[in-house]
């Protein structure tokens, strides 16, 4: 087992099985990538106008890509987590026409983090703070398509899952589809909910460490995982749930949020902007009911821990 290193001066914002490697590994070697922030721009001291302009072609700024010895199509990689560490700040933002409620946001706003050993801390909101609960946004392998993809929507080769629960202790196994594997990773977040509802959770540069095995014994079709417990630090004090109804998922999914959003504003002295920040970075959208025809429900908790007393 050799441990490799991988610094940020390259970043790879796209999908492509001709790119060539980075690095070159034997399975069960260690590799430590040193993770950009996820646009490969944004800096603690940008503006939102700023933000406005960003360039969407440096998204996301990945580290890699890996190429696993002996890999093959039809082969798995089992990649474990190993270490994150932040490097003391990130940044949240949502954008007119992303995100789950473009209808309602058709603007662009963007928060600062100041990250402080294992907590988050809002640089606006001086009662809200967020435990540091950290994850990859993306991981991937290259797609078995020739061509270059960009690498916003999830694909079969993973890409930009934006899995909460890929935290440190994690495995992961994902389906080899061309030689190599040629693996990248990176779009580290700092926290984030289920669902990510504003576009964007906790985003900040890291360092990350993942032991990356090569599984000839495993064939999937997409992506698996394995996370330890607790799910959630902020599982300690209780959770305020919004719920919405009706026939399509999408619909109800957009209620509750905004009806979370509401009561945020109602009672927790923030703006409808910050409160769909806190949403994406620390709610949690779940599907609670899908079998009652012709309605289903949608649930959306927000934990109370979030708020100090």
């Amino acid at each position: 087992m050799t441990e490799h290193y991988l610094d940020d001066s390259v970043t790879q914002p796209f999908w492509d099985n001709s790119v060539t490697p980075r690095l070159k590994i034997d399975s069960g070697d260690i590799v430590v990538f040193d993770c950009a922030e996820p646009c490969g721009q944004v800096t603690p001291a940008w503006t939102v106008d700023e933000y406005e302009v960003l360039d969407r072609g440096k998204v996301h700024a990945l580290n890699g890509s890996v190429w696993v010895k002996d890999a093959q199509p039809g082969d798995a990689l089992e990649i474990d987590i190993l270490d994150m560490r932040h490097k003391g700040w990130g940044w949240s933002a949502h954008r007119a026409g992303a995100g789950l409620l473009p209808e309602d946001f058709d603007y662009s706003y963007l928060h600062h983090w100041r990250i402080e050993s294992d907590t988050c801390f809002s640089t606006e909101l001086e009662h809200i703070s967020v435990p540091f609960e950290p994850h990859p946004g993306v991981v991937g392998v290259a797609p078995r398509e020739a061509g270059r993809f960009i690498t916003a929507p999830p694909r079969a080769n993973g890409g930009n899952l934006d899995v909460r629960d890929m935290v440190i202790g994690s495995t992961i196994w994902m389906p080899v589809l061309v030689e190599g594997a040629l693996f990248a990773t990176g779009d580290c977040h700092a926290a984030q909910g289920q669902g990510e509802v504003c576009v964007t959770g906790i985003e900040a540069p890291m360092t990350m460490t993942m032991r990356i095995k090569l599984r000839k014994d495993l064939r999937l079709e997409e992506t698996q995982l394995r996370r330890p417990s607790p799910m959630s630090k902020l599982d300690s004090r209780g959770y305020h749930i919004t719920t919405a109804h009706g026939p399509d998922l999408m619909t109800n999914a957009k209620n509750a949020v905004r009806y979370m959003i509401d009561w945020l504003c109602r009672n927790h002295q923030m703006n409808r902007s910050q409160a769909y920040i806190l949403c994406s970075v620390a709610g949690d959208l779940k599907i609670s009911e899908i079998v009652d025809a012709p309605n289903w429900v949608v649930s959306f908790h927000m934990p109370l821990a979030l708020f100090r007393e």
